[in-house]
Order: structure tokens, then sequence, then C-alpha cells
């Protein structure tokens, strides 16, 4: 529900309250019972640009991009290489022998 806020037009007195879109404004001001007058004032929140609705106007290609984005369809095939263009690191060797190999 929104709140309103109201001004005493007698003795400045502002005053908030939550009300139905439905519901009638206050007219008496609760101190001094004058008129009471609904304040205006700026929307704190304004959005701004395309791309809130997903009934803005895209053009096709974006449109299914953005659908094979999130299925996870247009991926590259892997390759079955690593991921990274280094070689894959192995096991560190404390003594010259392989592993499995006991001590002496």
């Amino acid at each position: 529900m929104p709140t309103y806020q109201y001004r005493c037009t007698d003795c400045s007195n502002e005053i908030e309250a939550v009300q139905k879109f439905t519901d009638d404004p206050l007219t008496d001001c609760p101190a001094c019972y004058g008129d009471l007058r609904k304040v205006f004032s700026a929307v704190g929140v304004v959005f701004k640009g395309s791309g809130f609705y997903a009934t803005d106007n895209r053009t096709k290609g974006r449109a299914g991009a953005a659908k094979s984005e999130r299925n996870g369809s247009d991926k590259p095939a892997s390759s079955g290489k690593p991921a990274s263009d280094k070689p894959a690191a192995s096991a560190p060797v404390t003594s010259g022998k392989p592993a499995g190999t006991p001590a002496a």
C-alpha cells in the first residue's frame, strides 16, 4: 500500500498515512482539526532506458541470443584439450625413485 504525505493548511503539521488506493483522502488534522492537503513530491526511483521489460523492442537476433544463453545451448563443443594452454602439473618428486618403490 502506498504512503501518502499530508500537510495541515492551518498549523503546517505534516503527517504520513498508509492508505489503499481506494481509501478516501484524509481531510482533518489530528492536532488542530484544520484542513489537510496531500503533499506531492518527486518520485524516488525512475527506471530509464531499455531492457526493463520483456516487451521492449528487441531485434530477433538479440532475443534469440538471450534465450540460448539461458539454456546453455550455444556453447562451443569441447575439443578434449585442457582449458588452459599450460601443461598439467605433475606430482612433486621427493626422492629420485618412482612412486611406490620402497625407500632404502
